[in-house]
């Protein structure tokens, strides 16, 4: 069955992308947790230890505290309080923490540092999994054992005002609530005054125990602005003076006798030095725990700060409540809470903790007995139970003291070790599922790297044998050989594997379609292996033989393509793979610069008349062209490689990225700052009309017209924002932008209807390769106008130096030295992965700018949210492969099956490292940065790898109406 080359490679990406979602199911990994389904109840609690005698009693201690108030500010950097800074951010809980009663720590929190899976650890005490990073955009209802359902099972009254993620997690848990969405990043102001108005009024009340107040307006400001913009000292006073007040109200409330409340300041994550968070860096992971309490001895100092584990505040405040423990916690009490309990009572607390955690040990973790924190906890157990036979026998002496002394330590070791050792085991892998994703993938990317010589011979069309191998007698026999093997994993797995739970109809089809695959890369390879490759017409990296016969510039390619493939196996060239792009991208302009001069300076054939002309013209006759006119195009294509190594060179200096060099200033922080903002505003200005010069050229004056409008639309949503300033404008009052932002939705709208227009019209009414053209470009500049949009005002120099390379390449570089589909289609490739990194991205979740999602939104809707961030962070990639597909389609002297050839490559180029990232991520899962490197860098190959397919089925469109043109 004969399939064109973009039509094979089209559904390979399809079927690559089916094979990656099964091996991202199984890698992700379900948390610890315990085999029962069931949660903890006061009935089920161990009795206290007792040495020589029947069991003691259930008894647990008095509850320590009445009241509690969570006071959690999103994004909360433990510097903004804890550090030097902090006396000038926070003053009066710095007081508290230098002067008053209370307990201070650096809490750590745990990758991903986003907000679902921070929540989900406060309250369970366990360690989300890294997948929670997707569902933090639609949180299900929690099932699993929790500090809130325990609360709400005991009787406990809880009110909760904040983050509306609590409500979709807690449905009918708060006695009262309200929620905002945590989402519409724009609004710092009324997403945290929807919070306060309700304190007055339920600080007065005496009908609640527990009051959770979730603050989002300081994340929201790192979002948009940055940990060091003017906006953050004003919004973190407003949250000092908002905890005052919460104070001033519980002092009066404490009567003699009674329990006393307990106020706790925290951060769900910190927030990095771009604003953002999600990654593993310090500033991320570190928040800071404040607790205030008359139950705590007051300060008289500053002391030394001691490192918690963020997970440690759920059976702190668990026990602190009265309460069982969540089944699923590996967090340990923080001593200092209860300090100022009997030394019988600090014993029953700690080993309360250690029962649950052996619990979960043993549940988890086969070997559990040959740990050694559970070997640790049994002899505690067993100077505890010797302590209290002592203890009840009425003894007083010193050595009692000193004997309870030892068995504190021995608990707290104990717990130390078993809370470390359920820590590393984040979860278990279903590897089934990886091994049956990896499968695929692998099958799809052999079967696309055989057809190489057919998918880029003249006729780019590929002969798959698909019936041979349907009717062949070894496809059943595999498809018998898979069955059963899977019936036999399935009967046998310890653990559930996703791939079993399945219906027999979706494995059915999964079995048949590897057993077929294998059949065809059999046959296909047969067929390769007495011949050599015999490709009709001049293939695109072959001479006119029969053999391949690889250039310079190939060479390059090739081992550039391969050689960054081969450094994802480590952690530092994933973690700066910015640096191994910049790299091959200057060599690639050295490349080009030998080539341009070889044909400028050594070839003596031809002579400038006989020379193929590249500047555009309605008249192609040699006469149009004068001699000094071909001179100045031979010295512009001299100077393009090297302009282009200028123009790299200034946009790395615009965004720091990585995880090395992140946290140095770059223009990009200079541009942003206030002092500045004339500056950016000139810059922004320049771009945006260059940004329009560049497009307009081959656009229909309907388009140039609405490009010109939307364009000065996105200077007036900058303006309005803050970011840059018209100069009648004197205020600083600035909006959301809205109606400025829908303003130029409306011209991207009406371009992309003008472009697809043109488009249908050349292919269903007429076929006009001119119209065609026309159509495409229409659509691209469309999209250019979306992206510089979407872009912060101080990334409009990388998108005026993606279409300034882009123009220049192709007038001078692409045409005139007549490097073939291929070629042109791996540097498409490379410069577009190279300014993926100058927009400041990185393998880091923390640089993915949410805050593009909301442009031009009132509330947060999740569609045009996520397809808005998608299109933002993926700019660049995307717009060198639009463009590819603008420029192969729209060249008239290429050949018809270049869009094919094209296609084929660009599938390739994300097929090989895709597949070899997923073989490395499995044999690296115990890593010790597979969590905070590897994981993240697999979620960005897989999005890439989808948004490549969508790229190639547009590719196919394009093809199919090139030849019907």
């Amino acid at each position: 069955m004969k399939v064109r080359s973009s039509v094979f490679a089209s559904f390979i990406l399809i079927f690559e992308v089916i094979g990656m979602c099964l091996f991202l199911r199984g890698f992700f990994p379900v948390p610890v947790k315990s085999s029962l389904s069931s949660k903890n109840k006061l009935s089920d609690l161990p009795a206290e230890p007792l040495t020589g005698g029947s069991p003691n009693s259930s008894r647990l201690p008095q509850p320590l505290f009445k009241r509690v108030v969570i006071m959690l500010v999103d994004a909360l950097r433990e510097d903004f309080v804890l550090g030097p800074s902090g006396r000038i951010f926070m003053p009066y809980t710095r007081h508290l923490v230098e002067r008053g009663p209370s307990l201070s720590f650096v809490a750590k929190a745990r990758a991903p540092t986003v907000t679902m899976p921070r929540i989900k650890a406060l309250t369970t005490g366990s360690i989300p999994g890294f997948i929670d990073v997707v569902m933090n955009l639609n949180s299900p209802a929690l099932l699993e054992d929790n500090l809130i359902w325990q609360a709400k099972t005991a009787g406990k009254r809880i009110v909760f005002y904040g983050d509306d993620t609590w409500v979709r997690l807690f449905p009918k848990h708060f006695m009262e609530h309200d929620g905002t969405t945590s989402f519409f990043v724009s609004d710092y102001t009324e997403v945290d005054n929807n919070v306060t108005r309700h304190l007055e009024s339920t600080l007065k009340r005496d009908d609640w125990d527990i009051l959770i107040l979730h603050y989002l307006g300081l994340d929201h400001i790192g979002h948009i602005s940055g940990p060091h913009s003017s906006l953050i000292q004003p919004k973190l006073l407003e949250m000092d003076d908002i905890l005052k007040k919460i104070h001033s109200a519980l002092i009066p409330k404490e009567t003699e006798g009674s329990l006393p409340y307990l106020l706790v300041l925290c951060g769900d994550h910190g927030m990095s030095e771009t604003g953002s968070h999600g990654g593993s860096s310090e500033p991320e992971v570190n928040t800071p725990l404040v607790l205030i309490s008359p139950a705590f001895k007051r300060k008289v100092g500053m002391e030394h700060l001691e490192v918690v584990e963020q997970v440690d505040l759920t059976p702190t405040l668990a026990l602190g409540l009265g309460l069982p423990i969540s089944q699923n916690s590996v967090g340990r009490i923080i001593p200092g809470v209860m300090e100022g309990t009997s030394l019988r009572d600090q014993l029953r607390f700690l080993h309360l903790n250690g029962h649950q955690l052996s619990c979960l040990l043993k549940d988890s973790m086969p070997g559990y007995e040959k740990e050694v924190g559970f070997e640790q906890y049994r002899m505690a157990e067993k100077a505890h139970g010797s302590w209290m036979k002592l203890y009840l026998e009425g003894n007083t002496s010193e050595v009692l003291t000193n004997m309870g002394k030892k068995v504190l330590k021995q608990y707290l070791e104990a717990l130390a070790a078993m809370s470390s050792a359920l820590s590393k085991q984040l979860g278990k892998y279903d590897m089934y599922s990886m091994i049956a994703g990896m499968v695929f993938v692998f099958q799809l990317l052999l079967v696309l790297l055989l057809a190489m010589p057919e998918a880029l011979s003249g006729a780019a069309a590929v002969d798959l044998p698909v019936f041979s191998a349907l009717l062949s007698l070894p496809f059943y026999l595999l498809c018998l050989l898979l069955a059963s093997v899977h019936v036999l994993v399935c009967t046998s797995a310890e653990s559930s594997c996703y791939f079993c739970s399945l219906s027999w109809g979706l494995v059915f089809v999964a079995v048949a379609f590897s057993s077929a695959m294998f059949c065809i890369l059999v046959s296909m390879a047969t067929r390769r292996l007495p011949l050599g490759p015999k490709i009709h017409g001049k293939p695109p990296l072959t001479s006119s033989g029969s053999e391949w016969s690889l250039s310079e510039l190939d060479v390059l390619l090739l081992a550039g393509t391969i050689g960054h493939t081969l450094s994802l196996a480590a952690s530092s060239f994933v973690e700066e793979e910015h640096q191994t792009w910049y790299f091959l991208l200057n060599t690639l302009c050295l490349a080009v610069f030998q080539d341009v001069c070889r044909k400028y300076f050594r070839e003596q054939s031809g002579s400038g008349d006989d020379e193929e002309h590249i500047l555009p013209s309605k008249d192609c006759h040699p006469a149009a062209y004068p001699k000094a006119e071909i001179y100045s195009e031979k010295w512009l294509a001299l100077a393009t490689p090297p302009f282009t190594l200028l123009c790299c060179r200034l946009l790395r200096s615009l965004n720091q990225t990585g995880v090395q060099w992140a946290h140095l200033p770059d223009v990009g922080h200079w541009l942003n700052s206030s002092e500045h903002k004339t500056v950016l505003s000139l810059l922004a200005a320049f771009c945006l009309v260059l940004i329009y010069f560049l497009v307009q050229r081959r656009c229909s004056w309907v388009s140039k017209v609405a490009l010109a409008l939307g364009l000065l639309g996105v200077y007036s949503y900058r303006a309005a924002v803050g970011n840059v300033s018209f100069p009648w404008q004197h205020s600083r009052n600035t909006s959301k932008g809205t109606v400025e932002a829908r303003f130029v939705y409306v011209f991207v709208l009406g371009i992309l209807f003008t472009g697809t227009k043109d488009l249908l019209r050349s292919q269903i009414i007429t076929a006009d390769a001119k119209m065609k053209s026309r159509g495409l470009w229409e659509i691209y500049s469309g999209l250019v106008l979306l992206v510089s949009l979407l872009f912060r005002a101080h990334n409009l120099p990388v998108l005026c130096c993606c279409l300034l390379i882009q123009t220049l390449m192709a007038q001078f570089i692409w045409k005139k030295l007549r490097y073939d589909a291929a070629q042109t289609t791996i540097m498409h490739y490379w410069f577009g992965q190279a300014f993926f990194y100058f927009q400041g991205n990185s393998n880091n979740i923390a640089t993915i700018d949410i805050s593009v999602g909301f442009v031009g939104l009132e509330s947060y809707v999740e569609a045009p949210a996520v397809f808005l961030t998608a299109l933002s962070t993926y700019a660049g990639p995307m717009l060198w492969a639009c463009h590819l597909v603008c420029y192969l389609s729209s060249e008239t002297d290429r050949s018809l099956v270049a869009v094919s050839h094209g296609c084929y490559c660009l599938a390739l180029l994300r097929s090989v490292p895709a597949a070899a990232y997923i073989v490395l991520v499995t044999v690296l899962r115990y890593h010790l940065f597979i969590w905070s490197v590897f994981s993240p860098k697999l979620l960005y190959e897989s999005m890439h790898l989808l948004l490549t397919a969508g790229v190639c089925l547009f590719f196919n469109t394009m093809e199919q109406n090139h030849s019907t043109s």
